[in-house]
């Protein structure tokens, strides 16, 4: 009969234990450093900020910072527009543009374009509504509501052959925009 060998003499070494409490104080001390970067991280990136001073070029200096500050502030521009809110929506929208994001002026002139038809404002809701409209690139559904908040000002304005024209423009975009 053959002698069982233990663990360790079956392969050879001995096992060696790291005892409990090096292995909690190891992940306290990894969690503590990735508490710290990720605070540091976010130190640099800083909290929302207001607008950006415009460059010599007209441009803000930190177009990534300005494109999400130019967002949040059209989000929050549709947000209060929704809640009836009209002349906060409208300063926000407009301090939305003052970035000068040219990738989401068409959106924010659109947006505006239906706010300043609330506020009785219609020929600067043509306005906004036609910069939106003629903004180059495919853009369907912001360009069908451009159309549709031009045609709401036009009728406001008695203009109805022309408001039906963009009625027309903005459901043969997206039928879902007919004429009221």
């Amino acid at each position: 009969m053959s002698k069982k060998k233990s663990a360790p003499e079956a392969k050879g070494k001995a096992r060696r234990v790291i005892p409990r409490t090096y292995i909690l104080a190891t992940g306290v001390v990894l969690v503590i450093c990735i508490a710290v970067l990720a605070g540091l991280v976010l130190t640099k990136q800083g909290p929302w900020a207001p607008p950006l001073a415009a460059s010599t070029t007209g441009t803000p200096a930190n177009t990534a910072s300005a494109f999400e500050s130019a967002g949040a502030l059209y989000s929050k521009s549709v947000d209060l527009a929704n809640a009836g809110n009209y002349q906060d929506a409208l300063a926000d929208a407009d301090a939305a543009l003052a970035y000068n994001v040219s990738s989401l002026i068409p959106l924010i002139q659109s947006n505006r374009a239906g706010i300043l038809v609330e506020l009785g404002r219609y020929n600067d809701a043509i306005t906004a509504a036609d910069v939106a409209i003629n903004a180059p690139g495919n853009k369907p559904n912001l360009t069908a509501i451009a159309y549709y908040n031009k045609a709401n000002a036009l009728e406001a304005l008695g203009q109805t052959g022309e408001a039906d024209a963009n009625y027309a423009n903005a459901s043969a975009l997206n039928p879902a925009l007919r004429h009221p």
